[in-house]
């Protein structure tokens, strides 16, 4: 039996430079879909992307003062996931009802591609960087940090639970006009 390569070392920044924003809009465009519903059609994935993962949108995300954009990259600066993670209230009313704690932020996206999912490892790319989102949301004061998640992506809601986060109640999300519903996820920081 062969021995299993060791898994690369990830290390988690924050995208400052709007030049990046390619990058992390390639990212983008192809892990999204790995979260969607069996059921999605393709082209309301690629209008999703298109209209809300354009590196102009990431760009916008970089500079603004109330977003992250976390970057994960293995030691030899390979990109393998990304966090957006953002510092307001829930613009969603049906969330600003089930999020009461004040404030909050909302870690909107946390991709990482498939190959360094991770099966078992304590260190992997998606843990750091949740660790990230989770940290940069306590530094700014937040009291509650939030998710949506398909209520049928039982992966991602297995991590989440491992991650802290509790249901806290449902919202909808528009795939580029297919409406899907959402468990809102929330995980409450020490103040």
């Amino acid at each position: 039996m062969s021995a299993q390569p060791e898994p690369a070392e990830v290390i988690v920044d924050l995208v400052t430079d709007p030049a990046d924003a390619g990058l992390v809009a390639a990212l983008a465009a192809s892990t999204f879909p790995l979260a969607c519903p069996p059921h999605s059609h393709p082209d309301d994935i690629a209008g999703f992307i298109r209209a809300h993962l354009s590196p102009e949108n990431f760009a916008g995300y970089i500079a603004a003062a109330d977003s992250d954009v976390l970057l994960a990259r293995t030691a030899d600066d390979t990109p393998v996931g990304y966090a957006l993670v953002r510092h307001r209230e829930p613009a969603d009313p049906d969330v600003a009802a089930l999020i009461t704690d004040r404030p909050s932020s909302e870690v909107s996206k946390v991709y990482v591609l498939p190959d360094h999912h991770a099966k078992g490892r304590t260190d992997s790319p998606s843990r750091l960087l949740m660790g990230a989102a989770i940290a940069r949301a306590d530094n700014r004061g937040a009291a509650s940090v939030w998710l949506g998640v398909n209520q049928e992506n039982v992966r991602a809601q297995r991590f989440y639970a491992k991650m802290g986060f509790s249901r806290a109640g449902v919202k909808t999300f528009d795939l580029n006009g297919t409406i899907e519903h959402d468990y809102v996820l929330v995980r409450h920081l020490s103040r």
